[in-house]
């Protein structure tokens, strides 16, 4: 019997890796993307692949989405949510509404597509990608770091409400990935520290965006351990994956605020200084 997943933001990184995986492994993916190019791109690499047009902020796109897949299956084996951004910048000037952006793509079009989709999972699984930044430690990027632990916070509370126990929700913690996302994130986002008095944090952020672009966990892991998720019939509430999301995670269990704080201002004062000297 052929099984169905739908993964949202198929068009790049650990979504599009995911897709190829699951459609090489036999499974029927509909693949969620905004624009028609990618849509496109995917079907042509997979004929278990099906592209399907959607904004996760537009409500009324994901219904249209919904009733499409409907009419192909009547029951879902995964819903994979991938699709995500992030808006970067210090919070004493950052513009509301990016950060209310930044909410609206990880936070509430997650949640809406999760709602939209859940009565379709009726025995199967929702995984969602989450971040090490959900342990909220990174500064100048804290809309990203907010909306993702938010996000988990609701799935989690989703999971203990929703009546069905046969469906799991999982969360997947990566570290820094090797795509673009990063790179191309705090590019669009350089406008946000126009003011002299974040230069020399504009400039760290850029190189360390530089540096995890080719320096990191592979999409394709990620989607391999997506892959085992899918296939564990029993499967953890969270999963890290990456040696700085580990870490990350474990120092963010077990020491206090206060002393994560002293660490982070530490090493932003002499990575900045390092960055002005050069």
């Amino acid at each position: 019997m052929t099984q169905y997943v739908l993964i949202t933001g198929s068009s790049s990184g650990i979504g599009f890796e995911t897709a190829k995986l699951f459609a090489d492994q036999g499974i029927f993916v509909f693949a969620g993307v905004r624009k028609k190019a990618d849509k496109i791109k995917l079907e042509e690499y997979s004929p278990n692949i099906k592209g399907v047009l959607m904004d996760v902020t537009d409500s009324d796109e994901i219904e249209k989405a919904v009733k499409k897949i409907k009419r192909v299956t009547k029951e879902l084996s995964a819903v994979v949510c991938c699709a995500g951004m992030a808006v970067a910048g210090p919070m004493e000037i950052l513009n509301v509404e990016k950060i209310k952006d930044q909410f609206n793509v990880n936070t509430f079009g997650t949640m809406d597509v999760v709602r939209q989709f859940l009565p379709l999972v009726k025995m199967g699984k929702i995984i969602y990608i989450s971040s090490m930044a959900a342990s909220g430690i990174f500064p100048y990027l804290s809309p990203y770091c907010a909306s993702k632990k938010a996000t988990d916070i609701m799935l989690n509370s989703l999971m203990n409400e929703f009546k069905n126990k046969d469906v799991k929700i999982i969360s997947v913690k990566p570290g820094c990935i090797v795509t673009p996302f990063w790179e191309k994130s705090v590019h669009l986002n350089m406008k946000n520290f126009e003011t002299d008095k974040y230069q020399a944090e504009k400039i760290f952020l850029r190189k360390n965006a530089e540096h995890n672009s080719v320096h990191g966990t592979k999409p394709e892991s990620v989607a391999k351990l997506i892959w085992k998720i899918f296939n564990k019939k029993y499967p953890a509430l969270s999963y890290t994956i990456g040696f700085d999301s580990k870490v990350t995670m474990f120092l963010s269990w077990i020491l206090p605020v206060r002393v994560i704080n002293f660490i982070i201002k530490l090493f932003m004062k002499f990575a900045t200084r390092k960055c002005l000297d050069e």
